[in-house]
């Protein structure tokens, strides 16, 4: 960042960074200034013309010339007015609004739009045109976005984010003049995984959030609370909204070092199962054995049946916090607590444990992603494993035209200025993948290969920066070019990134991403290494789990009668047949779950427990970064969350403040709230953010007196209106307001604190960011005992078990299937369009993909109608000549691959 210069505004002196543009500085002045068209993230086209701003020669100009706030560099001593070009901004304003409807009672962005915002800013208050609007059909865009293009002011946000930053392609500008239309070449839903941060990023109501329009609520009717995703590792920061005990709808909360201000539609759309009583456990209940029928107990029942439980092994989940986790621990005791893992994945996440402690390279946050300027992917389809991170990847590839614009003096924020000069020029980016990827087209290289290939090619990378690094004998011309031209990208990179993962399923692909980056890092320091997990908590149930070797295959063996099952569907972690040896041979089987499970189906007592809005606790992410949410909403009675089944008399601030003292690495936890006894003069942080009527009449079909206010033993926010400005405590910033700033942007008006002080107190705490030399750790020998033949195909909308129960969600996912390639299918005797028989699992689609490489079977996971570990490793397939599909089966969801794929291989260097 260059010194801080001087300028003044209507004679107010204030400091700015002269390497942003005037409008950024303005608002983070805390000045007031439309816009519509710039966004952080995007920087400037100037298209909108609404931060218009007036700026003086010199101390004798007294008229000034009228300049673009987003297109202007701040010059040292300059003197700015916003009020001398008021009458401009409102002749601006005026003629985007002729032909807006008068539709704002009725509009979803009523009181949170950003139009209504800068309209009454600018002073249009009267429209004098009374001629004919122009009209647009809407189109129906899929179960996430409406479409109301009558609304649009032609900012160009909407492409500028979906087809430029997160890289979509079926969403575009159509027509030109007064007839622009910003939609789809025909009706269909929007492809991109990113397709809900349309609702956010539209400054008007053009694109809309169906889900939350389903239940119509206005923002300043809801409730919400600082909380993190649950959909995968990552641990995004989201704003849930509830209203009459309904989660409504999650937005994205400001993190500058996770998400910063966007989030995939898994994270947007995929919680509707906290609503649905079809797929929620909302009353405990019992069996007298796993065939009877079950029988609703009370809360009090239920708790002394887990007292009676001695003796009892507990098995704990990669989804369930980690006070959930440690009071389960606690119950049964460290002995007898088990992983809730199968053997493999257990091993790599202990294994990328194992690495973080050790490596010398930086655990690279979504932040440094995007700061690498040379990447290498081993096995990770991230787009729908990872998906923020697969965004942040895209947006790493623009560096060297950032570079170019640097030597042409271009500012960074000129957008159009900056991609025209690149065109498509792009910082290397390598994937090593079993299939095609929705990353491919930033790609330079895609190279389809097995995990062994993946793992034998890194090595080889690995020994041309360190030669105590053994390089792999076997590689074929092909693999050997490759092997140059990533050295030679390294060798040249300022910050390169090895990404891998638990997702691919692959130990070795694990380990040989660690070895590169520690050979890597003796070159240089700024080496960055990210390694991601599947589910929230996955790498924070490893470090419950200190040196314990006990996963769930160990917990099967024990020959325990009796067992504690915290929020996990054992059938997701292990064969199916071993996991109903285990259930069989239980007398006492108790599972605390949100949701029906096949596991709950079949236990002897069930337990209601709260999901992650109704409840709070502490999710460390994939860099090993806690991050603590608070309940968005109180659950009815029966419900509870898993720290009060399992530890009735524990508060969970003890239970947070307990993990911190006993656990190795964990005495960060203890800085991740301000305490179970604050508050600022008496008051604690509300939930609802705005004063409103009708609190009364909200509760008059019980009782027409209003109750006392709701307590909140697990939290310091309080079920109420009144309260303190989240501000005074960053640990629990909720939603941004400003005056007259009502609309989700007003977050843009806080640019000094979301990057200052409130920055530093709201990311989280890195549990595991060490930095040990080189030397201490050495390289990690790869295990040589994998087989390579099968590998996971995972689905954003549907392999992840919470999410895959919403129905929006659901609208976009498909049932189970197989693939191959076309020439393996022929060789076998497969038919395209047909169905195989899986082992264990009947009959599932065949789904033949030129992108995937031969002697390869791709397995999909998490997908209705397959145990991925009834077949991995050792996959066995048949014909099915009699096959009909599925009624899940939706092939056109499968949307990625062949047709987005490109293959840029090169013969040589």
């Amino acid at each position: 960042m260059s010194e801080k210069v001087s300028i003044t505004i209507d004679n107010q002196a204030i400091e700015v960074d002269p390497d942003k543009n005037l409008l950024e500085e303005v608002l983070s002045a805390g000045l007031d200034l439309p816009y519509f068209c710039w966004h952080p993230s995007m920087d400037s086209v100037g298209s909108c013309r609404q931060c218009a701003m007036t700026e003086y020669a010199d101390e004798e100009d007294q008229h000034g010339r009228l300049i673009m706030a987003c297109m202007s560099s701040p010059r040292d001593g300059a003197r700015y007015s916003l009020q001398a070009a008021a009458d401009f901004r409102a002749e601006i304003i005026e003629g985007m609004m002729i032909s807006h409807p008068h539709d704002c009672a009725v509009c979803e962005e009523g009181g949170e739009c950003h139009l209504q915002d800068m309209t009454v800013m600018s002073g249009h208050t009267y429209r004098r045109y009374d001629g004919t609007k122009v009209t647009h059909r809407n189109q129906n865009l899929g179960p996430f976005i409406g479409h109301e293009m009558n609304r649009c002011i032609t900012c160009y946000r909407c492409v500028r984010f979906y087809r430029d930053y997160a890289g979509g392609t079926d969403l575009g500008a159509q027509a030109s003049h007064h007839h622009v239309y910003f939609g789809r070449y025909d009706d269909g839903p929007l492809e991109s995984e990113f397709s809900g941060n349309l609702a956010e990023v539209c400054p008007t109501g053009v694109f809309t959030d169906k889900v939350f329009s389903k239940h119509y609520s206005r923002k300043w009717d809801l409730q919400t609370s600082p909380s993190i995703c649950a959909g995968c590792s990552i641990g995004c920061n989201i704003n849930p909204g509830e209203r009459y005990g309904t989660l409504r709808r999650v937005v994205n909360r400001y993190n500058d070092e996770v998400n910063g201000y966007f989030i995939c539609d898994r994270g947007r759309f995929g919680t509707g199962y906290v609503n649905d009583d079809a797929v929620r456990i909302r009353q405990s209940m019992t069996r007298s054995s796993q065939d009877a029928d079950p029988v609703l107990v009370s809360n009090a029942d239920a708790l002394q049946q887990l007292q009676d439980m001695s003796g009892a092994i507990g098995i704990g989940s990669p989804r369930a916090s980690m006070e959930a986790n440690f009071a389960l621990r606690e119950k049964v005791g460290k002995a007898n607590f088990y992983a809730g893992l199968s053997q493999q994945e257990f091993a790599i996440l202990q294994q990328i444990l194992s690495i973080y402690q050790d490596t010398p390279a930086h655990i690279a946050s979504l932040k440094d992603v995007e700061a690498s300027d040379a990447v290498l992917i081993l096995g990770e389809d991230l787009t729908n494993t990872a998906a923020r991170m697969a965004l942040a990847v895209r947006q790493s590839v623009r560096h060297r035209s950032f570079e170019k614009a640097a030597e042409q003096k271009i500012p960074l924020w000129h957008d159009a200025a900056v991609r025209k000069l690149a065109m498509d020029e792009r910082s290397p980016l390598y994937i090593l993948s079993p299939h095609a990827t929705r990353l491919d087209d930033v790609s330079e290289t895609t190279h389809i290969c097995n995990a062994g290939q993946a793992a034998r090619i890194a090595a080889a990378v690995a020994s041309r920066f360190d030669k105590e690094v053994l390089a792999p004998e076997k590689l074929d011309k092909a693999e050997q070019a490759l092997v140059k031209r990533i050295t030679a990208s390294f060798k040249g990179a300022r910050q390169p990134l090895i990404i891998a993962g638990s997702n691919s399923m692959s130990l070795p692909l694990v380990q040989s991403a660690a070895n590169l980056a520690q050979a890597l890092y003796q070159k240089n320091e700024l080496t960055q290494l990210a390694l991601v997990g599947s589910e929230a908590n996955g790498l924070g149930l490893m470090l419950l789990m200190e040196d314990s070797q006990q996963d769930l295959q160990q917990a099967f063996a024990t020959g325990t009668q009796s067992a504690i099952v915290v929020e996990n569907d054992l059938y997701r972690r292990a064969p199916t047949a071993e996991v109903d040896h285990f259930i069989a041979g239980l007398e006492q089987l108790a599972v605390i779950d949100n949701i029906k499970t096949r596991t709950g189906e079949q236990a002897h007592l069930v337990c209601a427990s709260a999901t992650f809005a109704e409840s709070s606790g502490t999710f460390v992410n994939y860099e090993g970064r806690a991050q603590h949410y608070y309940a968005t909403f109180k659950p009815v009675d029966s419900i509870l969350p898993a720290t009060r089944w399992l530890a009735p008399e524990t508060s969970l601030a003890t239970l947070t403040q307990a993990c911190s003292q006993t656990l190795a690495n964990c005495a960060g936890m203890a800085d991740l709230t301000p305490g179970q006894d604050y508050h600022y003069a008496g008051l604690l942080v509300p939930r609802q953010q705005f004063r409103y009527s009708g609190r009364t009449a909200m509760r008059a079909n019980k009782n027409v007196h209003e109750p006392k206010q709701e307590q909140d033993p697990d939290g310091i926010m309080s079920y109420s209106m009144e309260g303190v400005s989240p501000l005074k405590e960053a640990r629990v910033f909720n939603t941004p307001w400003a005056p007259g700033w009502n609309s989700n942007q007003s977050v843009f008006k806080f640019q000094d604190e979301v990057g200052g002080h409130l920055k530093q107190s709201s990311i989280g705490v890195r549990l595991l960011d060490k930095r040990n030399s080189a030397e201490e750790g050495g390289y990690i020998a790869l295990d040589s005992s994998e087989k390579n033949t099968a590998f996971p195909l995972y689905h954003l909308f549907g392999s992840e078990e919470l999410s895959a129960q919403s129905q929006a969600i659901q609208a976009r996912a498909t049932s189970a299937y197989v693939a191959m390639n076309p020439a393996d299918a022929d060789r076998l005797g497969f038919n395209a369009g047909g169905g195989v028989t899986v082992q264990g699992n009947g009959v599932v689609p065949l789904l033949l993909r030129d992108s995937i490489a031969t002697g390869s079977v791709g397995i999909s996971v998490g997908l209705p109608g397959l145990n991925v570990h009834d077949v991995l490793p050792d996959v066995s397939l048949e014909p099915a000549p009699q096959w009909q599909a599925p009624p899940q089966w939706q092939p056109d969801n499968i949307i990625v691959s062949d047709r987005l794929h490109k293959l840029h291989e090169q013969e040589g260097d």
